[in-house]
């Protein structure tokens, strides 16, 4: 190693986090996890082990290895910026390619849990299979989680700790709810997510199913009236037009 910048700021999965410029591999992006946080180096096992099922949408992992009482990752670096998902943006265009291309995804490819796993205290009866599917999702697309590439502006999607598999549209309709909470109007939300396939062909039943617990989930762990403001940009989910399944 030659030299490192700053550990990031964004570090939710490990306990260091640098870009660093190496001898041998270039430009990397190095992720590391404490031996002793157990937590953090299951995670970072997770995106080691999905890495190369998500290879066109998220760095690879150049290196895998442990020294000194830490597990580490480092990755090929992306030389862009955070996603911009608010008003007036331009970076739209390339988070939606992005989104419809981990849409070719599927669980065969990685064996990842099923999404109602999840939400299993939080789930009423039936809930579970109307959130069961064959899609491979990342679940986490907030705007910390995707990067914009300064060359030519492509999206790539990070941090695959929380891969879950389901229902297609699940990715798309969190990145709208991202929209909303970015500032976007719920109508602006929704015409950018009716852009897929998966959204506009989903079951109704479905997405309420995912609203719902999505809103219980939340309320239980921070009360009714700290959960208000995310429950309502989930439901605004509902108002989609749709026909009925």
């Amino acid at each position: 190693m030659r030299t490192s910048a700053p550990l990031q700021k964004e570090r939710l999965n490990c306990s260091a986090a640098l870009a660093l410029t190496t001898g041998r591999s270039g430009r990397l992006f190095f992720k590391g996890a404490r031996e002793a946080d157990g937590e953090a180096v299951t995670a970072l096992g997770r995106e080691a082990r999905i890495n190369a099922t998500v290879q066109g949408v998220s760095p690879i992992v150049r290196h895998r290895f442990r020294i000194g009482g830490w597990s580490c990752l480092a990755f090929a670096h992306i030389a862009g910026r955070h996603a911009d998902l608010g008003p007036g943006t331009d970076d739209l265009a390339s988070v939606g390619s992005v989104l419809r291309r981990m849409q070719a995804l599927s669980e065969s490819a990685f064996p990842a849990p099923p999404l109602a796993d999840r939400y299993v205290p939080y789930l009423l009866p039936g809930e579970a299979e109307r959130l069961s599917g064959t899609g491979l999702l990342h679940t986490d697309t907030n705007p910390h989680n995707i990067l914009i590439s300064d060359g030519d502006g492509t999206a790539y999607v990070v941090d695959w700790a929380r891969a879950a598999t389901g229902p297609a549209w699940v990715d798309p309709a969190c990145t709208a709810v991202r929209l909303m909470e970015c500032g976007q109007a719920p109508a602006d939300a929704l015409a950018w997510l009716d852009g897929f396939a998966s959204w506009r062909t989903a079951d109704p039943r479905s997405v309420e199913a995912f609203v719902n617990v999505t809103c219980r989930r939340w309320t239980a762990r921070v009360g009714e009236r700290g959960a208000e403001q995310s429950n309502t940009r989930f439901r605004h989910l509902l108002s989609y037009p749709r026909e009925s399944a």
